[in-house]
């Protein structure tokens, strides 16, 4: 192999290995965002629904109080404004099932909050006071606490998901440094393999040469190399050899 070639080739593998660890990395890096994107899109959103709904049927349970109290206008308004915040969460949540489990919650959601709004829509009509406040904790408020067990489970759910995930976006992470890692030791241990190649097929022959002319021109000892390699090295190291050789018979015949 020529010389060049063995020097180019050396450089090629370098570059080669350090290609492959940078696609590498960006490859885990490209999953990485990938992953981030779809926790965000998915999880979060569905806990951001699940927050929605809950301020919504807390809001209709401050306008269920507000009803008791006499207050018949504002209590109604505000148990239209929850509905209507409701039916917001609702629409999000519903849209974004991507868990096991998730969309039996979602049903059971939906159930409970039907229960719970044929009750609030419905104007109060008891006069007695106490009557009132039973009728309160007897129906509205039991099935506002379903409900809200129901939407809070669900957000039970995607919090642990998320957290999940988030664990595998760490590992992921580590993967994603370990292609640079590999390629610093690679390219520290390539380097030092190529370097004892340089000096052996290179540096260690040219200072075997060196030594021999100077040999030969000192103390007119015979120039003897033997170049294992099958490059210009050895063509030089020949060369020399013929040199030194019509150097000494010309001496000889002097």
């Amino acid at each position: 192999m020529r010389l060049r070639i063995k020097i180019l080739s050396g450089f090629f593998i370098l570059v080669l290995m350090l290609t492959i660890a940078g696609i590498w990395s960006i490859t885990e890096l490209s999953n990485l965002g990938s992953s981030v994107r779809q926790l965000l899109d998915e999880n979060y959103k569905s806990i951001n629904a699940s927050k929605i709904m809950l301020e919504a049927v807390e809001r209709q349970d401050s306008g269920i109080l507000l009803l008791l109290l006499g207050k018949t206008d504002e209590g109604r308004k505000i148990i239209l404004s929850g509905d209507s915040l409701f039916a917001l969460g609702f629409e999000i949540a519903s849209s974004n099932v991507t868990i096991e489990n998730e969309q039996a919650l979602i049903d059971n959601i939906k159930e409970k909050y039907e229960n719970y709004s044929s009750y609030i829509k419905n104007p109060i009509i008891i006069d007695d006071q106490a009557n009132r406040i039973n009728w309160y904790f007897d129906i509205p408020h039991k099935y506002f606490n379903d409900i809200k067990k129901e939407i809070n489970d669900l957000m039970s759910l995607n919090d642990r998901t998320m957290f999940n995930t988030a664990t595998a976006l760490q590992n992921k992470a580590s993967r994603a440094v370990m292609p640079g890692i590999v390629s610093i030791l690679a390219a520290i241990l390539f380097s030092l393999i190529f370097t004892y190649l340089v000096n052996y097929y290179f540096i260690g022959p040219i200072i075997k040469i060196t030594n021999s002319v100077r040999e030969f021109v000192d103390r007119n000892v015979p120039y003897i190399v033997k170049i294992e390699s099958h490059d210009e090295i050895n063509e030089l190291s020949r060369s020399v050899e013929t040199l030194c050789q019509i150097t000494g018979e010309a001496d000889n015949k002097k």
